[in-house]
């Protein structure tokens, strides 16, 4: 009766096994530090947004800053929980949060995450240390707690009205406001703010262009400084020139989105409810296409050596941002996971130098892209 039973109980736990899914590689990303002045820093890169591929672009920057520069990285993703494949439409899943808690600096772009409490709590304590953050695109609207709305980090939301505009606009300098330029049609010309063109973060960044659209934005923080401004262009090559004055379609009123520029890119200093000062920069100038501009990329590298206070190595050109491997990133649309989930790599599939990318050049409309910017 015993050997019948252990019988019975092995085969229980072997279909067990079998149906249940298991992860058998890590649900991250990682890219140790070869040799440079980021050597022995740790860089978490937080990739999940349902839009613009951040979780193409982050592996790429991730490789980048391992192997051009020595930081160790590790990518964390939105993940199917029971396929293990990435999945931009997970809200509630993004497996590795407790990697925050060695990490030297956060880069981050998210869109209406709402993390399990549990995990929020290495995101929270992070920014309460006074380390480095950097912000990109969605990230000024990172989380939206709709379902949850007694969870203790529900402030951290976009909309809050207890913590007003949430982490976006307490952390970052801003929260969600509209699509100033006229989305997958009008592209975004950095102009970089002549008075602070010596900022670190700015050397050998040039030709900034993006397909992405400028964000609104309503009024930064005192002590933000705006690195660089968004022309508005008719169009989505970096040879458009700027979109011309042009009557509202609600109002009639002719409307110059030029003048003013709104800021894309911005530096400040936020100050935790821990008191400790944290360095912080923000960029709504990022889609995964868009970093196929290599001023974009070294923009975001030379932050990261600002951040962890590392801007006396930056050289006067600026860091260097070769790609590591293959780059083939895909346009900025909505994730449909019933056309592209099964096709989705996992982390463990994004070792170094393995090609990045679905390389799906479609914009919203069908719309594609142009061609890779050189």
């Amino acid at each position: 009766m015993t050997h019948r039973f252990l019988w019975t109980a092995a085969l229980a736990f072997i279909c067990f096994t079998l149906a249940a899914p298991t992860f058998a590689q890590d649900q991250w990303a990682s890219y140790p530090g070869k040799a440079g002045p980021g050597k022995g820093k740790n860089i978490v890169l937080n990739a999940g947004d349902e839009e613009y591929r951040s979780e193409e672009e982050m592996p790429m920057l991730g490789q980048i800053l391992a192997q051009r520069h020595g930081f160790n990285c590790t990518v964390l993703f939105a993940v199917n929980k029971e396929t293990g494949r990435i999945n931009p439409n997970e809200l509630t899943n993004i497996p590795g949060m407790n990697k925050l808690d060695a990490a030297d600096l956060v880069i981050i772009q998210t869109r209406f995450r709402e993390l399990p409490d549990a995990d929020m709590k290495h995101f929270v304590d992070y920014v309460n240390s006074g380390k480095p953050i950097i912000g990109l695109r969605t990230a000024t609207h990172a989380f939206n707690y709709k379902d949850n709305k007694d969870s203790p980090y529900a402030k951290y939301s976009y909309n809050s009205k207890d913590w007003s505009g949430g982490f976006g606009r307490q952390v970052l300098g801003e929260t969600w406001i509209s699509h100033h330029g006229s989305h997958a049609n009008q592209g975004t010309r950095g102009i970089i703010n002549d008075k602070v063109k010596d900022h670190p973060a700015l050397r050998g960044v040039h030709d900034l262009f993006g397909v992405s659209d400028v964000y609104g934005v309503t009024k930064l923080p005192d002590d933000a400084q705006v690195l660089v401004y968004g022309e508005v262009t008719t169009g989505l090559n970096p040879a458009d020139p700027p979109a011309p004055p042009a009557p509202d379609k609600k109002s009639g009123k002719m409307v110059d989105k030029n003048n003013p520029m709104q800021p894309v890119v911005w530096v400040r200093e936020y100050r935790s409810e821990s008191g400790k000062p944290a360095r912080v920069m923000c960029s709504t100038l990022a889609s995964a296409i868009d970093f196929e501009n290599e001023g974009l990329r070294r923009l975001v590298v030379n932050a990261a050596y600002w951040g962890v206070g590392l801007e006396d190595k930056i050289p006067s050109e600026g860091t260097n941002v070769q790609l590591v491997g293959e780059y083939h990133p895909s346009g900025f649309h909505f994730f449909d996971v019933k056309q592209h989930g099964d096709s989705m790599p996992k982390p463990s599939d994004l070792t170094l130098g393995a090609p990045v990318g679905q390389n799906d050049r479609t914009l919203p409309g069908g719309k594609a892209a142009p061609p890779p910017m050189k």
